[in-house]
């Protein structure tokens, strides 16, 4: 997993360059029935859901990239476990899904491929309510606590997983952060973060387990160094206008 292009990284807010060619990603056919069931898995790293090639980014990114499957990042009771930072500030918990280039046959095939592949990754946060989304997958993890169980979730609104404002997130070229950490990713890093509640959270860092047969807690990669790739910001970091108090 050498290579100048790794990831996660430290988004440096500062340092982030401005985009207005960056436009708000849309996503389609994220909205599914329940009667079409997915598949949640504990493949020992993560919990992993697969999702129907329906899915799909139709907007923000300059090629169609269809849905394969997301998966969540966290750390554990004692410290927060997102894989990317912000200005050095580690976040709960991190969600990515992780969707491949229309021009190729399948994940495998296009993940090779600089093109390849493209994440949308969204921080996750202890808040006050319960999150319904992600309950649809939370109350699941008990019957896949065991490496290599899963099981079967009725379909639910994919994209109430991620935030409702898609207009502002952060963009580089970076890898996958499991090995064959293959440099093909075009990360998109939204900046507004979800909210779970601390039950929800707590369900997340330890219910699953580990080939170890330990918790599975802690399943982050540290940030990788930039080596002079640029961060770009859908929206100016910085305001441009200063407004004076009243």
């Amino acid at each position: 997993c050498g290579g100048t292009e790794q990831s996660p990284i430290n988004v440096d807010t500062a340092q982030a360059i401005f985009s207005p060619d960056l436009r708000p990603i849309q996503l389609s056919g994220y909205s599914l029935p329940a009667n079409k069931l997915l598949k949640l898995k504990n493949n020992g790293h993560t919990v992993v859901l697969d999702l129907p090639d329906s899915l799909a980014l139709t907007g923000g990114y300059a090629q169609q990239y269809r849905a394969a499957q997301l998966h969540l990042h966290w750390g554990s009771p004692s410290g927060p476990g997102s894989e990317h930072t912000v200005n050095g500030r580690r976040f709960a918990a991190e969600i990515h899904v992780v969707h491949y280039n229309t021009k190729y046959d399948s994940f495998t095939e296009a993940m090779v491929h600089p093109d390849g592949l493209a994440v949308l990754g969204a921080f996750l946060e202890v808040g006050h309510g319960e999150n319904q989304y992600y309950h649809e997958i939370l109350k699941h993890l008990y019957d896949i606590q065991e490496v290599g169980q899963e099981t079967l979730v009725p379909g639910f609104n994919i994209a109430g997983l991620l935030p409702a404002n898609l207009k502002l997130y952060f963009h580089y070229n970076g890898s996958l952060t499991t090995p064959p950490c293959y440099q093909t990713v075009k990360w998109t890093i939204f900046n507004q973060t979800m909210l779970l509640s601390h039950h929800q959270m707590s369900l997340l860092v330890s219910t699953l387990r580990s080939p170890d047969d330990e918790l599975l807690q802690n399943n982050y990669r540290p940030v990788q160094n930039l080596h002079g790739r640029r961060v770009l910001a859908s929206f100016p970091s910085t305001p441009s206008v200063k407004h004076t108090p009243g």
